[in-house]
């Protein structure tokens, strides 16, 4: 009996033969080239590690992100406590947040016209030098980096206090007197702007100024301009004669009233009349502590004879009318009197060529390292400010400016902070 070929189409069995199995390598056939099929099993357990790959990439790119986002906040905490600067600060200053903001910013005449910041100035780091030796050598044998930058002193911090501060460390002494040349005139005039809070004319006499003046010496120029810094305040009674109210501190601490004065002495020898005026402006009083600055050498021409013996006469007159050195052998040994001799700062570009020769950076090292010896052997204290000033402002070649001296002043407070009692 005949049968016809069932020509339906056929339905694909769920089980498929090994060879339709294998037709899932659809590559056309070659010789080299076998086709053969994992076991569900090992495709399985490789989908399972694609996914577990992809998983751990998604948490990985996750965690960055927010890892990110906290360095960012950490950062904005950071920048709003410390100040942004172009060197490496080292670690964080505990409690020591005020010189972290610019002490001048609430002054007299700060502004657009007179923008000068402490943070210019000095950027504090850890830590702070712990006695007034080795504060008087890291204060002179520091450096910037960079022309201008803020000075760093070496191996340990100087500190950069607030007038308050200022006003208490000038209240422990009844007199604290400046003697030398033009040098020590502007850091007393620094010393005024601070005392005074005003950055505009806190260094100078403008009681007593006509509209030119004030106009010509303002801010930096009361020290650039000659016939501005010469009209420099010589002594704080001055100021509570003429213009009081003008004085922060006895505002800040009421009693205070310490003489913060300048005695003019350029050149060795002595003239009598100079000598006079010194004896007679130190208070004799026995009860009350006082502390002399001494600053010399230009207008002898760094002449380490002469030098020294305008050192001599000077440190003999104060000890005339102190006994110093009397007192000093009653005390502990290796104690040196209050007395800092400031050795002048370098010179600049702009330094008279007749005077390279004798005064120019060479033989002002040279100078500084003689002094240094000299006032180690009379067992008073020394500061060069040759290293904090090679690369400042020098606007004449001689003169550092304002920013220049607020530094010297600043130095010299925390030497006065340092002093036994």
């Amino acid at each position: 009996m005949y049968r016809f070929k069932d020509k339906r189409p056929q339905k694909r069995s769920a089980h498929r033969s090994s060879s339709e199995s294998s037709s899932a390598c659809q590559l056309p056939p070659s010789p080299t080239r076998r086709c053969i099929e994992w076991p569900s099993y090992l495709r399985r357990m490789v989908r399972l590690r694609a996914r577990l790959c992809l998983l751990l990439i998604a948490i990985g790119l996750v965690g960055l992100y927010f890892r990110h986002q906290m360095l960012l906040k950490f950062q904005e905490r950071v920048s709003s406590a410390q100040p942004e600067c172009d060197f490496p600060l080292g670690a964080y200053v505990l409690g020591r947040s005020n010189e972290l903001s610019n002490t001048f910013a609430g002054y007299k005449h700060f502004g657009e016209k007179c923008n000068i910041s402490s943070l210019e100035l000095h950027r504090p780091y850890e830590p702070i030098c712990p006695g007034r030796a080795s504060m008087l050598t890291a204060m002179s044998s520091g450096g910037r980096i960079g022309r201008d930058a803020a000075y760093i002193p070496r191996g340990c911090d100087m500190q950069w206090y607030t007038t308050e501060e200022v006003c208490e460390i000038l209240g422990r002494f009844s007199q604290v007197v400046l003697v030398g040349d033009s040098m020590l005139r502007h850091v007393i005039g620094a010393l005024n702007v601070i005392v005074r809070q005003d950055l505009g004319y806190g260094g100078v006499t403008d009681w007593n100024f006509d509209s030119r003046e004030r106009e010509r010496c303002f801010c930096n120029d009361q020290f650039d301009v000659t016939e501005c810094s010469v009209q420099g305040i010589y002594k704080t009674e001055d100021v509570m004669k003429h213009d009081p109210l003008s004085m922060v501190c006895p505002r800040l601490l009421p009693g205070w009233s310490t003489d913060l004065r300048m005695e003019q002495m350029v050149r060795y020898p002595i003239e009598d009349v100079e000598l006079e005026r010194l004896e007679m402006a130190i208070d004799t009083n026995p009860g009350s502590r006082k502390a002399f600055i001494l600053g010399h050498g230009l207008w002898n021409n760094l002449e380490a004879d002469k030098c020294k013996a305008w050192l001599e006469t000077v440190i003999k007159v104060i000890d005339s009318r102190l006994r110093l050195r009397m007192r000093l052998r009653t005390l502990r040994q290796g104690r040196n009197m209050p007395i800092l001799l400031m050795t002048p700062n370098a010179a600049g570009e702009k330094k008279p060529a007749e005077f390279l020769m004798t005064q120019g950076n060479e033989a002002l090292v040279r100078f500084e390292h003689v002094m240094a010896q000299e006032a180690a052997r009379q067992r008073i204290d020394h500061l060069g400010t040759w290293n904090m000033s090679i690369q400042a402002n020098l606007y004449d070649g001689v003169h550092m400016d304002m920013r220049g001296n607020l530094l010297k002043a600043m130095m010299v407070i925390n030497w006065l902070n340092l002093l036994e009692g």
